[in-house]
C-alpha cells in the first residue's frame, strides 16, 4: 500500500485521548463532535489507533469476531497482538488479562468453565449473603450520619462477594480492595505508578498463595473451577491462571463499585426521582439499573486487533490495526437513545452496550445487576435523605477504563444498627460459605445461602 493509498485509509483523524485529564469533563462534547462528524475515525495519540463512537459502528464491529482478535502474546509466540488495553501494559508484566486477552477456542473453555457459577440462577442464590453483608456495611455509619458510599459500602461489598465466589478468605479484601482499584485509576504516566504496581504485586503474590492451597486442598469456588477446567487437552501456564483470576478480581471489585457510586451520586443530586425510584421499585428499578448501565457505562471500552485485511462498518482495515471500541460513547448515540445525555428511569428498549457484545460480552453481567440492585435497594430504606457532598467527591484522576470513582462522602439522618459489625459478619459468612460450600457451582448446590 502507497504512502497516499495508507493516508487515505486514515483520513478521518479525531484527536482521541480517553486518558487526558480533562476526557472525563469533556465525555458529552467529544461524543457529540465524533457522533457528529466521525463516528468512525483514526487517532495518532497511543501509537495510533482507530476509535468506534457510533452506536451502529461498535456494534457491526463488536460483532465481526472472525476478523478480531483479542490475543495478548506478551511472549511473542504468535502474531505479536498486544491484547484489549490501549496503550498496552508495560511489557514485563508479564500475563495475559485473562480469557478476555484469549481467541476461541482457548477463550470458549473458560467461559464454559465458569458459567455454572456466574449465571442468573447461581447469583441468585447469594442474595441472602448480600443483605446481610450490606447490612454489616451500613451499620458501621448508620448511627454517626456520615458516610462515604464508596469505601464504606460500594467498595466493600463487591469486593468480599468476589472473593466468596471465588473461594477465597473474606478477610483478605483488603489486601485486593486498593490495587484493584488503583490499577485501573492511576494513569499510565503517573508518578504514583510504581507504588501502585507494589500493591499490584502483593494482590498477585497472594493469588498464587490461594492457587496453591486450593490445588493442595480442593474448596470450591472460582478458582478451583479455574484450576480443573478442561481446557481441550491444553495445559495452561501458572501465569495464564494467574491472568484469569485477576480479570474476575478486577471485574467482580470496580465495575461494580463504579456504577454504584455514580448512581448514588446523580440520585442525590435528584431527589425527587430518588423518592419515586424507592416508591416504585417493584416496577421500576429494573429499568432503572440498565438506564444507568448505560448512562454511566461503568467499563468504558475495550481495544481490539485487527487480524485480517478487511472492511468493517465502511472503513478499511489492515491486519495489525489497534481499535478501540466505545461502549460508553456508544451508550450516546441519538440515533439510538433519544435524549441521551439525560437519565430516564424508565427508558424502554434500552440496547445499551455497557457489559460489551459480542463473544466477549462480560460473563459478570449477571452479579453486577444482582449486587448493584442489593445495594440500592438498602440505601433507599435505610438512608432515604441522604445529600452527597460535593467537597470530598473525588472522582477517578483517569476514566479511560473505569468511569469510577474515589470518595462519596454523604450525610443522612441517623438511624439504629440492625446487627453486629463488618469483621464480626465476615465470620459468620465465611462460616456459612464454608460449612454450606455456598461457593459450589449451581449444579452442585442450588438453594438459597442460610445466614444465622
Amino acid at each position: 500500500m502507497t504512502t497516499d493509498d495508507e493516508a487515505a485509509r486514515k483520513s478521518r483523524r479525531y484527536e482521541f485521548d480517553r486518558h487526558a485529564p480533562d476526557y472525563r469533563e469533556r465525555f458529552v462534547d467529544i461524543t457529540e463532535d465524533m457522533q457528529g462528524r466521525c463516528p468512525l475515525a483514526w487517532t495518532d495519540t497511543h501509537g495510533g489507533h482507530f476509535v468506534a463512537a457510533g452506536h451502529q459502528a461498535v456494534f457491526d464491529i463488536a460483532r465481526s469476531a472472525d476478523k478480531l482478535s483479542n490475543d495478548h502474546d506478551v511472549n511473542g509466540e504468535r502474531r505479536g497482538y498486544r491484547g484489549i488495553t490501549i496503550p498496552p501494559p508495560p511489557p514485563d508484566q508479564g500475563f495475559r488479562g485473562g480469557f478476555l486477552e484469549m481467541d476461541p477456542p482457548e477463550q470458549r473453555y473458560y467461559r464454559q468453565a465458569l458459567n455454572p457459577y456466574l449465571s442468573p440462577a447461581a447469583v441468585q442464590r447469594w442474595i441472602p449473603f448480600l443483605d446481610e453483608l450490606i447490612r454489616a456495611c451500613l451499620d458501621e455509619r448508620i448511627e454517626s450520619g456520615r458516610i462515604d458510599f464508596v469505601e464504606d459500602l460500594a467498595n466493600p461489598v463487591p469486593a468480599v462477594f468476589t472473593l466468596a465466589m471465588m473461594g477465597i478468605p473474606l478477610t483478605n479484601w483488603q489486601i485486593y480492595n486498593e490495587p484493584a482499584h488503583a490499577g485501573v485509576y492511576t494513569p499510565p504516566d503517573s508518578p504514583d505508578r510504581p507504588r501502585v504496581r507494589e500493591l499490584h504485586m502483593t494482590m498477585m503474590r497472594d493469588i498464587f498463595e490461594q492457587m496453591a492451597a486450593i490445588r493442595a486442598n480442593p474448596r470450591p469456588g472460582l478458582v478451583n473451577a479455574i484450576l480443573t477446567a478442561d481446557l481441550g487437552g491444553a495445559e495452561p501456564s501458572d501465569m495464564d491462571l494467574l491472568g484469569v483470576l485477576a480479570l474476575l478480581i478486577g471485574g467482580g471489585f470496580d465495575t461494580t463499585t463504579a456504577l454504584t457510586g455514580r448512581s448514588v451520586e446523580w440520585l442525590s443530586q435528584h431527589p425527587k426521582e430518588r423518592e419515586r425510584l424507592s416508591r416504585e421499585r417493584d416496577t421500576l428499578l429494573d429499568s432503572a439499573t440498565e438506564e444507568f448501565l448505560r448512562f454511566f457505562t461503568p467499563a468504558v471500552g475495550d481495544g481490539r486487533t485487527v487480524a485480517v485485511d478487511c472492511e468493517m462498518a465502511g472503513q478499511e482495515f489492515k491486519e495489525g490495526d489497534r481499535l478501540w471500541l466505545s461502549w460508553a460513547m456508544a451508550n450516546r448515540d441519538p440515533a439510538v437513545f433519544p435524549d441521551p445525555n439525560n437519565v430516564d428511569m424508565e427508558r424502554k428498549g434500552n440496547r445499551h452496550q455497557a457489559f460489551g457484545l459480542g463473544i466477549h460480552r462480560c460473563i459478570g453481567s449477571n452479579v453486577a445487576r444482582v449486587v448493584f440492585k442489593r445495594m440500592i435497594t438498602h440505601v433507599l430504606d435505610r438512608m432515604p435523605d441522604y445529600v452527597c457532598e460535593a467537597e470530598g467527591t473525588v472522582h477517578y484522576d483517569s476514566v479511560g477504563i473505569i468511569n469510577g470513582m474515589r470518595h462519596l462522602p454523604a450525610t443522612f439522618t441517623p438511624g439504629p444498627r440492625l446487627g453486629p459489625g463488618l469483621d464480626e459478619t465476615l465470620a459468620k459468612l465465611q462460616k456459612a460459605c464454608d460449612e454450606q460450600d455456598l461457593a459450589a457451582p449451581v449444579t452442585a448446590r442450588g438453594e438459597r445461602a442460610d445466614i444465622r
